[in-house]
């Protein structure tokens, strides 16, 4: 295959990814009003865990992926898995296209915390590219405005939680494959969930909470047959995530194929605009344009991170 056709193959494959994790914020949103979040974590990663076990295999391991640095991977196990349950309580509150131009911000907390952690060394133009990056993200935000949301705090936490699997990530890719990595991170999205559950269930369902606080304390439900079939099919859509993302960037240079990771926008705001006639707001674009527009700033200098959830 010529270098044209592979990255044009590695492009094809990223788009196919993105539309397939698209579908998990639909799934999330579509069944969000009858179900707690915690139920839809475990039963994602019940049909989820198994398929890392396979990964596993394809890479010629035997038993339980090995580890040589277990607390950190179990540390980034947590970290996945607050980012992964906060991405959904905020899903349950805002827009589609609103949350997905606030994951444009991981690029810009990903490098703060370089900086703050590993010590990197960021020249003045990254440093710009943060500030409009800022703005951005305060654009799409609006603190202090009565249109303000809160489930946005929810879906920054997010981020900022996922920046900081980035930087586990980091330490433990010189010893542990990306099977590894899922398999812990599956396991541990397991036991958190399970382990909170009593909780929320003790505490039961808050009257007038906000929509994201009451998708966690709402009670547990046994799901219809196309509903449990939709939950699990999360750990498919994560599998077939993983998988085409793989491919993508084996096919074709990670500089090349990674803005359009960013095609993530157009297709939530089309879902949304198909599903339930949400039209994001003129203050939503001009601020994922800013985010955006920072976060290629930093990753034409960067290896692009690639999003696990």
């Amino acid at each position: 295959m010529t270098k044209t056709g592979s990255t044009l193959k590695g492009v094809s494959f990223l788009i196919l990814a993105m539309l397939i994790i698209s579908t998990q914020s639909i799934a999330v949103k579509w069944l969000g009003g009858s179900y707690p979040v915690l139920e839809m974590v475990v039963l994602r990663n019940l049909v989820a865990l198994p398929f890392t076990v396979l990964f596993s295999r394809r890479e010629g391991q035997r038993g339980l992926p090995p580890t040589r640095q277990l607390g950190l991977e179990f540390t980034r196990g947590l970290f996945l898995f607050i980012s992964y349950t906060t991405f959904m309580m905020g899903l349950a509150a805002l827009p589609l296209a609103e949350v997905e131009a606030l994951r444009f911000s991981g690029p810009l907390m990903i490098t703060l915390l370089s900086v703050l952690m590993l010590g990197e060394k960021v020249e003045l133009r990254r440093w710009l590219a943060l500030l409009v990056g800022f703005i951005g993200v305060l654009l799409i935000v609006r603190p202090g405005a009565t249109t303000f949301n809160s489930g946005s705090i929810f879906v920054l936490i997010s981020v900022l939680f996922y920046a900081l699997t980035v930087i586990a990530t980091r330490r433990l890719q010189t010893t542990d494959s990306s099977a590894t990595m899922a398999f812990y991170s599956s396991l541990v999205y397991l036991a958190a969930a399970l382990t909170l559950a009593p909780i929320t269930l003790t505490v039961g369902e808050i009257p007038g909470a906000h929509p994201s606080i009451a998708f966690l304390f709402r009670n547990w439900a046994m799901p219809t047959l196309l509903d449990g079939f939709i939950m699990g099919g999360l750990g498919l859509v994560w599998a077939g995530w993983t998988y085409f993302m793989a491919c993508a960037y084996s096919l074709a240079p990670a500089s090349v194929i990674a803005p359009f990771e960013y095609l993530a926008l157009p297709i939530n705001i089309l879902w949304g605009l198909l599903l339930w006639h949400e039209i994001p707001t003129w203050a939503t674009l001009g601020g994922a344009l800013l985010t955006l527009f920072a976060g290629l700033c930093i990753l034409y200098r960067d290896r692009p991170i690639r999003r696990e959830k």
